[in-house]
């Protein structure tokens, strides 16, 4: 009998974490990478739900309408970008050829696009979790921090699939210098990302006397 498909979406932590550790590639990084997003959402959720008060023009309650999609958002992505990741390993199976480089350059591009949109929407969250920093609950300033460490884990996830992604398109004859030329937002988009995990250090940084005050004593 045929196991049943294991996705972010459906599947336990027991089991997508099981399937993530076997040597098939899907899930893999990138799955991982849309994982950690929706942890970050989910603690931006629950520290926005603690923080509501009357005088913040309802910005905690949108912030936790936000961060609620984007879970499940990102959970969709994880499983979109397993599927690009199944795809990118069949292309590199191929015989040598050029349906091989064709391959190729359509599973890289897909994949890169795939971790790009993560990315995206990782940096989309930056600013509502830097809103809780400064005005949250302070008694959850660790989630916080923690939910910084997730959505950095995101980011850095992200630029690297999208910067690999890009390189791989070399074993198709393309080299980085046509790359940079032919998929100018692609290219750009791993840039965005690098100055992104440089902000959620900053503001980490910025909170974290208070989320760990033994450090300090």
């Amino acid at each position: 009998m045929e196991e049943a498909e294991v996705t972010t979406q459906e599947s336990t932590v027991e089991e997508w974490t099981r399937a993530l550790a076997e040597s098939t590639g899907s899930p893999g990084g990138g799955a991982g990478t849309g994982l950690m997003l929706a942890v970050a959402a989910s603690l931006t959720s629950m520290v926005a739900g603690y923080s509501g008060e009357e005088d913040d023009g309802g910005e905690a309650a949108r912030i936790r309408e936000r961060a609620q999609a984007l879970r499940k958002e990102a959970l969709r992505l994880a499983d979109d970008d397993a599927s690009a990741s199944k795809a990118f390993g069949a292309a590199f199976r191929l015989e040598r050829g050029p349906e091989r480089d064709e391959e190729i350059r359509r599973a890289s591009l897909e994949a890169a696009a795939s971790s790009a949109v993560l990315g995206e929407r990782a940096i989309e969250a930056i600013d509502d979790l830097a809103w809780l920093a400064t005005n949250g609950n302070r008694s959850l300033v660790a989630d916080v921090v923690v939910a910084f460490g997730a959505l950095r884990a995101a980011v850095a996830g992200a630029r690297t699939n999208v910067s690999f992604d890009l390189g791989s398109l070399r074993s198709a004859g393309t080299s980085l210098e046509q790359v940079r030329e032919q998929q100018p937002d692609l290219w750009a988009a791993v840039e965005k990302l690098s100055e992104a995990m440089d902000r959620i250090d900053a503001l980490a940084a910025d909170i974290d006397h208070r989320a760990a005050p033994t450090d300090t004593a």
